[in-house]
């Protein structure tokens, strides 16, 4: 698979030229999705930077030097319950069925996870029925007067002991902070299960990308009015090219040079290990991803040809390992950050010529789908902006 790669010179000062209609910060989902946008169905000239030498986010791929295609930021999953967003992104793929399957390394056992009726028989032994579950929970649960924290939606749902081993110690890696420290948001993801339903995820569309994600990328991408310029800061070209308008996609606190404080995020270093399988063209794990919430420094580890049904004689693994710095990935959800954000979005929504979209420019973890459902109401919302239908240059 070779990166694409279009690039764009910009102008000499004596050069006349109508310039860009927009300036799009970011060639990842929400990046790549309002350049396709505006320029399929605006007609606009989009010039799209990236600092990054690839395009594609963090949802890159590529394939390593045993040919094995791997996500170097972490394994993506697509799934959505959204048909716009699902036969949207089909325009530049076909797909690959995937239901994503996780165990959890709990008490010496690998267990499903989500908890479901499985993970608990399993983990204590017993032989309860679907209809039994519930009463079980119930038996175990805390009773919280009111659930604030991370802690207090897991253990007033299943109670104490199933906290202690599949999520305290996993968030604690994750995030640096117990989960009594952190917003209810973070466990509040994930779900728990009355019957012996396994999948990660329940989404009506589960699929991969049948040819990887890069591709895809490079069919949205691939218009005669989007050029692209990779390995570039915005700021060194923003005043040297022609634009009306600007989506921005990065960090919204990077954006307004961190006035009041830089946004606290989580970071991860990816360990990438290509190996011979124990059978030739095999795996060594049974499922895509396991978690390790209570043993290793490493929270989980995944397994890319369960993901990309790739055929090989080796195949391989990514180690997860939790940061405090590096690139931002995960912002922290606490009250704190969410004011220092709401001081920023106040700044951004004085700012007439630029669009904020995206996980970065909103502060807020969002699944794949949801950036691209975002950036599809973005530019929906532009659609109604008179100046986006003014071509650059024009009078």
């Amino acid at each position: 698979m070779q990166t694409y790669k279009q690039t764009f010179e910009p102008p000499s000062p004596s050069t006349t030229t109508p310039g860009f209609d927009t300036l799009v910060v970011g060639a990842g989902f929400a990046g790549a999705v309002m350049a396709e946008r505006l320029a399929t169905q605006a007609g606009h000239r989009v010039l799209v930077v990236d600092q990054r030498p690839h395009i594609g986010g963090n949802a890159y791929d590529r394939h390593d030097d045993a040919g094995l295609l791997v996500h170097p930021y972490g394994p993506h999953i697509f799934h959505t319950n959204s048909n716009e967003v699902f036969e949207y992104l089909s325009r530049f793929t076909a797909w690959r069925p995937y239901q994503h399957r996780v165990l959890a390394s709990v008490d010496g056992s690998l267990l499903p996870m989500p908890i479901n009726l499985d993970t608990v028989n399993r983990l204590y032994g017993l032989k309860l029925s679907a209809f039994e579950l519930d009463g079980f929970f119930a038996s175990v649960a805390e009773k919280v007067e009111a659930v604030r924290t991370s802690e207090d939606v897991v253990v007033s749902r299943v109670g104490r002991d199933l906290y202690n081993k599949f999520f305290r110690g996993y968030t604690r890696k994750q995030w640096g902070l117990d989960p009594s420290e952190l917003d209810a948001s973070v466990t509040a993801r994930v779900p728990t299960r009355t019957n012996r339903d396994d999948r990660y995820f329940t989404d009506t569309h589960q699929s991969m990308p049948l040819h990887g994600y890069t591709r895809m990328f490079e069919a949205m991408l691939r218009h005669p009015r989007i050029h692209v310029m990779l390995g570039t800061d915005y700021r060194d070209i923003v005043h040297l090219v022609p634009w009306k308008r600007m989506v921005y996609t990065g960090p919204i606190d990077s954006f307004f040079d961190h006035r009041f404080g830089k946004l606290p995020y989580r970071s991860l270093q990816f360990e990438h290990v290509t190996v011979a399988p124990p059978a030739p063209g095999g795996f060594v794990q049974t499922v895509g991803t396991v978690n390790h919430p209570n043993d290793h420094l490493y929270t989980r580890v995944t397994e890319f040809k369960h993901l990309t049904g790739q055929q090989h004689a080796q195949t391989s693994l990514v180690y997860e390992h939790p940061r405090s710095e590096g690139d931002p990935y995960y912002p922290v959800p606490r009250a704190e950050n969410t004011a220092l954000f709401k001081r920023y979005e106040a700044l951004s929504e004085q700012v007439s010529d630029v669009t904020f979209v995206g996980r970065l420019a909103n502060y807020k973890y969002y699944n794949m789908d949801q950036v691209v459902a975002q950036a599809l109401v973005s530019f929906k919302r532009l659609q109604q902006t008179p100046a986006l239908n003014t071509p650059a240059g024009a009078a």
